[in-house]
């Protein structure tokens, strides 16, 4: 399955997404990311926290979702409430759509320990959600079902976290 990763900016939290996705190195899964309005760069802190734990970064960049519309994404995953609210382009009329929503942790401000955790929070979340992803049986749900079971990812971590 094909996953493309939105938020606005592309260069924290989808960023993030694609690149924990794509290190659990699942061979059903191959994530992707993009913005509605790439900031062109990748945030220095969302490649700080990644290394930090391990995840390559060397070929995550902030690009736009106009990139992907030769690449036959089956699932959309907007992650930030601004690009959950835009009409996705009409190439991604095929993909099924959830939203995610994540809060941003290069938004924050306060001490460097306080924003390292605010990363590894997210950092976790976004493995919490991909491992439950992995945990369906995704190839065998039609389109209704799967985006049930995504929904209930996202409802289900909303209750145990501020993620």
């Amino acid at each position: 399955m094909k996953l493309l990763f939105i938020c606005t900016h592309n260069r924290c939290r989808s960023i993030l997404c694609e690149a924990i996705t794509n290190h659990i190195n699942d061979p059903r899964l191959h994530a992707y990311s993009a913005g509605s309005q790439p900031a062109g760069e990748v945030h220095p802190l969302s490649l700080k926290y990644l290394a930090a734990r391990g995840i390559p970064t060397n070929n995550l960049h902030s690009q736009s979702w106009d990139d992907f519309a030769n690449v036959d994404i089956d699932l959309a995953i907007t992650v930030c409430d601004s690009a959950a609210g835009e009409s996705c382009p009409l190439w991604l009329g095929k993909a099924s759509k959830v939203h995610w929503g994540l809060t941003d942790p290069s938004k924050l401000s306060g001490s460097e320990a306080d924003i390292e955790q605010a990363f590894n929070d997210c950092i976790t979340a976004i493995e919490s959600r991909i491992s439950a992803l992995l945990a369906l049986d995704f190839e065998s749900l039609n389109k209704t079902d799967l985006i049930t079971a995504l929904n209930k990812i996202h409802s289900d971590a909303d209750k145990g976290s501020k993620y």
